[in-house]
């Protein structure tokens, strides 16, 4: 196996380890689906899954973990504008 490859492929496991873990945690009650921690996982992990399955040519896979990251940095986004604004009385 060339040293690509073994890249590629680290890169798929880490980002299947990301995902899977962010779930366990979330259904353990250890992360909340709204937190910070919760949204990164999955968007580096599905950042991951869209160079592995985009190099071994699953588009399919490509293209939801296309839409999975893209959701994750909105999330992302809301949380940053959340903590910027005043709090509502």
């Amino acid at each position: 196996m060339s040293p690509l490859v073994v890249v590629i492929e680290t890169i798929g496991w880490i980002g299947a380890l990301l995902v899977l873990g962010a779930y366990v945690l979330l259904v353990l009650e250890k992360l909340e689906s709204r937190s910070a921690a919760y949204q990164w996982m999955n968007v580096v992990g599905s950042a991951c899954f869209v160079v592995n399955s985009g190099w071994n040519g699953a588009i399919p896979s490509a293209s939801l973990n296309v839409v999975w990251c893209a959701m994750g940095l909105y999330a992302l986004a809301k949380l940053a504008r959340a903590r910027r604004e005043p709090p509502r009385a």
